[in-house]
Order: structure tokens, then C-alpha cells, then sequence
């Protein structure tokens, strides 16, 4: 029994020991169409009207606030 135990652990410890170094093809893939799409959706946000102007506003209050 205990002979049979301790493989178990062993064949479950050498399947957690396994490095899986870098990223596979699919995996690549994915994450660098994720980050087009958060480009994308980053770009559509600070290019809109509403986000230029309140960057406008807050840069010209800072550029003529006087100390």
C-alpha cells in the first residue's frame, strides 16, 4: 500500500515539476489580438469630443492658473 501511495505523489508531484516555458502559437495569437482590440477601444475613447475637451479644459486651467 504504501509503495503504491508514493507513486501516486510521485507521478503527481513530476506532472506539477513540469515546466511549461513561453507561450504556444494560439497563445501568442490571442494575446495580440486582445491587445489590438484594447488599442483599438483605448483609441476610440481618448479621440472622442467629450475626452479632447475636458483635456483641453483641464490643460489650459493648469497653463493659466496664477501662484
Amino acid at each position: 500500500m504504501k509503495n503504491a501511495t508514493t507513486a501516486v505523489l510521485r507521478t503527481r508531484l513530476v506532472g506539477l515539476v513540469r515546466e511549461d516555458d513561453g507561450m504556444s502559437t494560439v497563445e501568442y495569437a490571442i494575446g495580440t489580438v486582445a491587445a489590438a482590440a484594447f488599442a483599438a477601444v483605448l483609441y476610440a475613447v481618448v479621440s472622442g469630443d467629450s475626452i479632447v475637451g475636458a483635456l483641453t479644459g483641464i490643460v489650459q486651467r493648469a497653463l493659466s492658473t496664477t501662484f
